[in-house]
């Protein structure tokens, strides 16, 4: 078991580890989308790119980034992520909604 902080949110949520951080994110009422996101998000595929959060701690826990997010995120920091390609395997902070 480990630990996902959600900085925005000021909540604390165990999950397993692997978990996928999308899902974890939104069983606990946290909101990943924003209004364009809440109403085009492919349903956690990697298709549409409205997942993104900010890694502000915990970069190493995650599991590597996979080949949609390196095309989806090519101009972002290294420290975004999608959050439906993110596997969660140790403590980690994240902002949503960078």
């Amino acid at each position: 078991m480990t630990n996902i902080n959600f900085v925005n949110e000021n909540q604390e949520v165990i999950v397993a580890n692997g978990a996928n951080l999308r899902e974890k994110a939104l069983q606990n009422g946290i909101q990943l989308y924003t209004f364009r996101g809440k109403l085009m998000n492919c349903g956690g595929y990697g298709q549409c790119g409205t997942c993104i959060v900010e890694i502000v701690q915990g970069m190493e826990n995650l599991s590597p980034r996979t080949d949609v997010e390196n095309k989806k995120l090519k101009k972002k920091p290294e420290t975004y992520r999608l959050a439906c390609q993110t596997l969660v395997n140790g403590a980690v902070s994240v902002k949503t909604k960078p």
